[in-house]
């Protein structure tokens, strides 16, 4: 049987596999501060994308993205501006993303949520 952590792990190298197919580079894995974590870091063009990772078997509770509520959202967007205070080459070019892998399938969400609050 495999840990949570060991899927968690192996959901963020399938993404991370799928961004740099796109043309993403990869700033940081599984950044933390004590505002949070954020999964992936991801660079395109001029843009940071901030990436939540959400791997499920089966959708018998609901889609991944359904598992990032706005608490949730909260702590990615404040560890984000944490990110982004040390970080300032960025500006305001940033976006929050969410990848769902569901059975197999990736399903990229752009723009998932901001900051309205």
């Amino acid at each position: 049987m495999i840990s949570n952590q060991n899927k968690g792990k192996f959901g963020e190298s399938l993404a991370v596999d799928y961004l740099k197919s796109l043309g993403y580079s990869i700033l940081k894995r599984n950044y933390r501060c004590r505002m949070g974590e954020i999964d992936i870091i991801a660079k395109r063009c001029e843009d940071v994308i901030f990436v939540e990772v959400k791997s499920r078997s089966s959708d018998e509770y609901g889609a991944p993205s359904e598992s990032v509520p706005v608490s949730k959202q909260k702590h990615i967007i404040k560890t984000a501006l944490h990110y982004l205070g040390t970080n300032t080459e960025f500006e305001d070019n940033y976006r929050f993303d969410v990848i769902e892998l569901l059975a197999g399938e990736i399903n990229h969400i752009e723009n998932a949520f901001g900051i309205n609050w």
